[in-house]
């Protein structure tokens, strides 16, 4: 190690080449047996998600626990989750970029790839949810002879719009952020066939100062371009409910809240990446106690944000006055779903609070347990919006209760494997954390 003086927000005394080694130290070491057996794990539940999929696709959608009143279920419930989730991590680095904070050198690149892993399986859910899966090809607006053409007054249009628009610039987003390590491991590489590989990813990168400079220009102006785009991509996704006239659905707030709640679960998911890879990718030096209670703090505001959103839906109702509205608040605190309704007050109001205490902050095992429960509490939620209001109808003849079957939990915990999945292969393929970036924090710490 270096004697070069320790930074605010780094531990021990570290130097431009200690930081360099250390992140490109997993790209090259031989995986460990821990990586291959959650490796195996993540891949058998991923195995379960597309065999849940394909039997989906042999039966129909009538193996979930669809009905005639509740006609979403767990894939539009789990849509919406994951593209919150994906929209989280672009948001994160942006905005982060933008209000030029520090930290984010050390969660920016493994931010960025979960918004893509994310954002993928989200766009899963919509297509096996059509019934007719095949012709999802027909939301595209191409020339045919039979003159189809999509039906742009359909939520599935604006949600397959935003999918691709989002996914595409936050490849871009990710890849252009990435060039400068690419160009690192190109130098670094201990065969001439890793160093063709990375080179040619590169995209001849010098590191001159031309190059940084308009590197520097570009990433700024994309992260301003990053953050409308992410309000846009949920704002749309919340007006698949709040454009209807369904009891519940019908209200202003949801673009915002759907914002909001992307926020929250998506930091939930970052802070629970930091405490995987900080041990297992022996990055104690750059993922620090001091970046947790940094996270800690935002998880605790948008807590409460949440909470007021909550709070704005209840009164909206009662000062509303509206019978349809009154009704299916009472189902949603006296109906059959109102433990679930609890348990996610809890999980994402509640829970927070402790975070008010340093102690909590400065505690890996409450931070993690925490996040854990706000994303569980994030999909209850989302799987409410949808039960709360399509099981209680506007008839009683229409009243039906969700019934889940082995399916729908199929396809929901199978997801979660495959997003392990494809996170246990981006740690050993890709450096988890940017290098310039914490080149640069260095340089600027220096400078103060």
């Amino acid at each position: 190690m270096s004697g070069a003086p320790a930074t605010p927000w780094l531990d021990g005394p570290v130097d431009a080449a200690t930081v360099s080694a250390e992140v490109t130290r997993p790209v090259f070491a031989r995986p460990s047996r821990a990586w291959w057996i959650a490796l195996a794990i993540s891949g058998l539940l991923s195995g379960v998600l597309w065999g849940g999929i394909i039997y989906t696709f042999e039966v129909g959608v009538g193996a979930w626990g669809v009905n005639t009143s509740v006609v979403w279920g767990f894939a539009i419930a789990s849509y919406v989750y994951w593209i919150g989730i994906g929209n989280a991590g672009t948001l994160i680095s942006a905005l982060l970029l933008i209000t030029r904070q520090k930290w984010r050198a050390s969660v920016n690149r493994f931010a960025e790839a979960m918004t893509i892993f994310a954002v993928s399986i989200a766009g899963l859910f919509p297509i096996i949810h059509l019934g007719r899966p095949m012709y999802f090809y027909w939301l595209f607006p191409y020339v045919n002879f039979r003159s189809l053409w999509p039906q742009w007054r359909s939520a599935l249009i604006w949600d397959f719009w935003a999918i691709l628009s989002y996914l595409l610039f936050s490849i871009i987003f990710f890849y252009v952020g990435l060039i400068p390590d690419l160009a690192t491991v190109r130098d670094r590489a201990r065969t001439k066939l890793t160093a063709r590989i990375f080179g040619l990813l590169a995209l001849g990168w010098r590191g001159s100062l031309g190059h940084w400079r308009a590197y520097e220009r570009l990433v700024f102006c994309m992260a301003c371009m990053a953050v409308p785009l992410v309000c846009s991509v949920h704002s749309i996704v919340g007006l698949d409910f709040a454009a209807s006239l369904m009891p519940g659905w019908d209200e202003s707030i949801f673009p915002p809240y759907f914002v909001v709640g992307a926020l929250f679960s998506g930091f939930a998911v970052v802070v629970l990446l930091a405490a995987w890879l900080r041990p297992a990718l022996g990055l104690e030096n750059i993922i620090t106690a001091r970046h947790f209670e940094a996270m800690a703090k935002v998880l605790l505001a948008s807590s409460i944000v949440m909470g007021l959103s909550y709070c704005t839906e209840w009164f909206s109702a009662w000062y509303g006055g509206q019978r349809a509205d009154v009704q299916e608040l009472s189902f949603t605190f006296g109906g059959p779903y109102n433990w679930v309704y609890f348990t996610m007050l809890f999980c994402n109001v509640a829970a927070s609070q402790v975070f008010w205490m340093a102690r909590a902050r400065a505690s890996m095992a409450v931070l993690i347990t925490v996040a854990i429960l706000v994303n569980i509490g994030m999909w209850l939620e989302r799987i409410l919006i949808i039960l709360n209001t399509l099981s209680h109808g506007q008839l009683p003849s229409s009243l039906r209760i969700f019934d889940a079957t082995i399916v729908d939990f199929a396809i929901l915990i199978g997801s979660f494997g495959f997003f392990a999945f494809l996170m246990l292969l981006f740690s050993k393929l890709v450096p988890v954390v940017s290098m310039h970036d914490m080149r640069k924090l260095l340089s600027q710490e220096k400078l103060t």
